[in-house]
């Protein structure tokens, strides 16, 4: 089963347990979903619904951070229920250990040796790591390894 199409039966469940939070977040991330292929004329695989899954995701942490600063706890509760909604269909998140490696792995493959050479090595390890780690870390580890 596609992601695309569990996310949809996962709104059906939602929608018959009245479970209407939930069922909010995800008509929310379908209506992404739809947006996109819309604009785009494309068909999403699940590679594609991840990247967005991951947009929608940011943005929320972004309000979270927003809304605690402003002191409005109930809007950041609810943001955070969106988030925990929308983990459900990343992913599992690599270890530490598990990017550093697969960094290194990726440096030695293109074999580069300054910062020059990241856009490359970048281009390699984002197919290979989206979702799956989060990929500000990655550019960190990446620019430590042609550091030094």
């Amino acid at each position: 089963m596609s992601l695309k199409a569990r996310i949809t039966e996962d709104m059906k469940s939602a929608m018959k347990a009245k479970e209407t939070a939930k069922l909010s977040a995800i008509r929310l991330l379908l209506a992404a979903l739809k947006q996109k292929e819309v604009d785009e004329r494309v068909e999403l695989d699940d590679t594609a619904v991840v990247a967005i899954i991951e947009k929608l995701t940011k943005q929320r942490k972004d309000s979270v951070t927003q809304y605690e600063a402003a002191g409005r706890q109930e809007l950041a509760d609810a943001e955070k229920f969106e988030i925990a909604v929308l983990a459900v269909y990343l992913p599992e998140k690599m270890s530490p250990e598990e990017t550093a490696a697969a960094v290194t792995a990726a440096v030695a493959a293109t074999g580069a040796k300054g910062p020059a050479d990241m856009g490359k090595l970048m281009a390699v390890l984002k197919p290979q790591l989206a979702g799956k780690a989060d990929m500000a870390e990655v550019s960190k580890l990446v620019k430590a390894a042609l550091a030094g």
